[in-house]
């Protein structure tokens, strides 16, 4: 007889409570909480007798013990699902998840109206200098107010890296409402697709060197690690802005300091950072030209929520045994049929 029970485990925090009132509703479905500081006696009946585990997206909430890799895994014998709480995948090392068979699924789409905003917001406030205007005015040392002359983004051109959920729906947003060319750097589509969804696609160095707007929205992984760098920067308009509401490390930053210190370019709008959140002292907070936010393009009240409940569908989607619609290692499906069945008598569908 198969284990009736399926373990659900997390660390800390939820996106949102609704995902622990949805899984509720199964009432073969237990959901245990760890703490970051959970003593690990505490932790290793649940980490041994769990088969999935909801993840943070965020590396720097999680203690790296919880990160998904090959220690955990080692103390997981029965893992069968890791499922990330955002589009991201920081915590989580899929080779080492697929090859232990391990499934590994993110919510992307779940926060891309709320991110697409929040890039839309920067451009307007880096072209319009209202952070510069504000500070200004709260110091007393407003002079001269045509110092502070912005320009309009009517008729400009952004270039968007990844086309993706958010990519796509910054490409609508901006031509849409701003009537912008819209270029587009994404290896995975091709020009057709690309087309589709309102945009031209260009080569990364076409883009960096035509666009006024470079908005980075592409998945942080091996091939997109460390590609804006001082190279790229030195391709763009000095008049151009860079944004990126994506994940740190996928530009480098000591290289946009020097950018932004050479006057190479007019600005940038950040929201990740390699250490989040950065230090004080950090050198990108020291320019008035960098409009900065702690990670929080994806965080709205809406989108937490929605994140929360597509999360959970989708874990019982696959406790269910069911093929999930947001798979990231497509190829471990074979040896997690396997796994699954093992566990619990049922071959996944799909």
């Amino acid at each position: 007889m198969k284990e009736n029970v399926k373990r659900v485990f997390h660390v800390r925090f939820l996106n949102h409570a609704c995902y622990a009132e949805i899984l509720a509703q199964r009432p073969e479905i237990r959901l245990d909480k760890l703490e970051n500081d959970t003593a690990d006696a505490m932790a290793a009946p649940i980490l041994a007798a769990a088969h999935a585990y909801q993840v943070s997206s965020a590396r720097d909430e999680v203690p790296v013990k919880y990160h998904a890799h090959k220690e955990l895994l080692a103390k997981a014998p029965n893992l069968l699902i890791v499922s990330t709480g955002g589009a991201g995948f920081d915590t989580v090392n899929v080779r080492d998840c697929t090859a232990a068979g391990v499934l590994v699924v993110n919510q992307s789409g779940g926060n891309a109206e709320a991110v697409a905003q929040h890039v839309l917001g920067l451009i307007l406030v880096l072209s319009k200098q209202i952070v510069q205007t504000n500070h200004t005015l709260r110091k007393g040392t407003m002079h001269d107010r045509n110092a502070f002359m912005g320009n309009d983004v009517n008729g400009r051109t952004v270039g968007i890296v990844g086309l993706g959920n958010v990519g796509r729906r910054v490409a609508e947003l901006c031509r849409g409402l701003f009537d912008m060319q819209v270029l587009a750097c994404d290896p995975f589509l091709d020009e057709a697709t690309v087309a589709s969804r309102g945009a031209t696609k260009v080569s990364l160095d076409e883009l960096l060197r035509r666009a006024d707007f470079v908005s980075v929205n592409c998945p942080l992984d091996d091939s997109s690690r460390g590609m804006i760098g001082a190279r790229e920067f030195g391709l763009m308009q000095k008049h151009a802005y860079f944004i990126n509401t994506a994940r740190g490390f996928i530009h480098d930053e000591r290289a946009l300091a020097d950018a932004l210190r050479g006057k190479a370019i007019a600005g940038a709008g950040i929201d990740v950072f390699d250490k989040e959140p950065p230090p004080a002292d950090h050198p990108l907070l020291q320019f008035d030209n960098v409009i900065v936010s702690p990670h929080t393009a994806g965080v709205t009240k809406e989108a937490r929520a929605n994140m929360g409940k597509i999360a959970a569908e989708q874990m019982i989607l696959m406790l269910d045994g069911k093929r999930p619609p947001r798979l990231i290692n497509p190829e471990v499906w074979p040896a997690y049929q396997k796994r699954f069945e093992r566990a619990f008598g049922i071959t996944p569908e799909g």
